[in-house]
């Protein structure tokens, strides 16, 4: 499984999700349009962004090019496991949140989709 990860905290993002060290989870560190082009070629399963609101600009591009059905923003709220868990199974594939969540949020989102792998 590939995450891709974007916006202000990228890097940060992709070091949580590495830290966590999930069997056969691949991060990288992207550009939200390269992430839209590979997400929609099948390349990539997962984005994260991150900007100062975790609103806009976390997922803009994105959202223009896979539309909204594929997106879903927490903006500053962190998750339950419940909510993501309904999120993953509703489809969504591309998350946003504020960069000052990034240790909460992406542990979480990780985790989950690492567990729906087949």
């Amino acid at each position: 499984m590939k995450i891709l990860t974007g916006g202000i905290g990228k890097t940060e993002t992709a070091g949580a999700v590495t830290a966590l060290a999930l069997d056969g989870v691949e991060v990288t560190v992207s550009s939200d349009l390269d992430a839209a082009l590979k997400l929609r070629a099948g390349q990539a399963d997962y984005y994260l962004g991150t900007c100062h609101t975790g609103a806009g600009a976390s997922l803009g591009v994105l959202v223009g090019l896979l539309g909204g059905d594929a997106c879903h923003t927490f903006g500053r709220s962190v998750p339950t496991g419940d909510e993501i868990a309904a999120l993953l199974a509703d489809g969504k594939k591309v998350f946003g949140f504020s960069v000052d969540r990034i240790d909460a949020v992406t542990p979480a989102l990780a985790r989950a989709m690492a567990a729906r792998r087949p």
